[in-house]
């Protein structure tokens, strides 16, 4: 069957979307909802196959030694261990700080299992987050095809994995220092996506922010949060970066910062927002992770949620993105 989104969601889009005449045209539109089925594990050929990763965010501070045990952060990987944690994870920021939550990972997933960490803004503003990811973008980054632009050179940064290609930004980057603006997408970074982005040949691309484009209301609960004090702060560079990745066939745009998890098709860019992943750290919206199943001909994204404890996660939605 066709997901459409529900009335008030819909409503609520198309009153609140950046307020531009221009972007009349880029609202939801029509998915296809998959059969609520746990994902697939690790493809055996990434690059022929297709292949699943997870995604968590915004799990700052409720990870051990503060906040141990399932109802936590560390719930969610025991999760997602459960049912599968594909080849690797994405954390599009607010993972601070960030040695608890590599440890968490290591002791619940295992020391080898690779993580692709994003800025978020309460990176940008504690310097010991930005030492841990300047350290981080130095090294040897698997898959890595393109650092970031002058200043920021460690915490942009692009990378391949089977038939796909990721771009992390660091959208407090302002080609003078990595925490130079709040939440935009100025022309240093702007120019380098564009650039990075032209030059990619995979059929399957993802971009990768702290800050929504929009804010969408939660899935399940319809809680709005930051509307106005996210990229749509400055609403002509929000209508360019979205112009950006329509223009090169962006498959998603992955990002977090509202704690709401939501999908939305923004006129042929799929914007997804995995929530967060801090159990009962935010009772507001359910703690969530994401597994996304990628392949040449589609993609889909398995969102799962916890229940009131803060435990018991489950699949709650499939949506193909097409």
């Amino acid at each position: 069957m066709r997901f459409q989104p529900d009335a008030t969601s819909m409503k609520w889009i198309q009153k609140n979307f950046l307020g531009l005449s221009s972007l009349a045209a880029v609202l939801l539109t029509g998915c296809q909802s998959s059969p609520l089925t746990p994902s697939a594990g690790p493809a055996r050929d990434a690059k022929t196959d297709g292949f699943t990763f997870a995604i968590t965010s915004d799990m700052r501070e409720f990870t051990s030694p503060k906040h141990p045990g399932p109802q936590y952060f560390e719930g969610a990987c025991a999760a997602l261990k459960a049912v599968g944690v594909g080849d690797f994870m994405v954390s599009p920021g607010d993972i601070d700080p960030i040695p608890p939550v590599r440890s968490t990972l290591d002791r619940i997933i295992g020391t080898n299992y690779l993580w692709y960490p994003v800025i978020g803004n309460h990176e940008a503003e504690t310097p010991a987050d930005l030492d841990w990811l300047r350290a981080w973008g130095q090294g040897s980054i698997p898959g890595l095809i393109r650092r970031g632009p002058a200043n920021c050179v460690a915490t942009c940064y692009s990378f391949d994995h089977g038939c796909a290609h990721f771009v992390m930004i660091n959208q407090y980057c302002d080609g003078q220092s990595e925490h130079g603006t709040q939440g935009d997408i100025l022309e240093p970074v702007h120019n380098w996506l564009a650039n990075d982005l032209a030059a990619n040949r995979q059929p399957v691309v993802f971009v990768v922010g702290h800050e929504p484009i929009v804010c969408v209301p939660d899935m399940d609960t319809g809680r709005v949060r930051h509307k106005g004090n996210a990229l749509d702060a400055d609403p002509a560079t929000a209508k360019r970066f979205l112009d950006l990745l329509r223009q090169f066939r962006v498959t998603a745009y992955l990002t977090s910062h509202t704690h709401n998890a939501s999908v939305t098709n923004l006129g042929g860019v799929w914007q997804v927002d995995s929530g967060h992943a801090r159990g009962l750290g935010d009772p507001g919206a359910p703690s969530t992770f994401l597994k996304m199943n990628v392949a040449r001909d589609g993609s889909r994204v398995d969102v799962y949620r916890a229940d009131a404890t803060g435990t018991n996660y489950a699949l709650r939605k499939s949506v193909a993105l097409r």
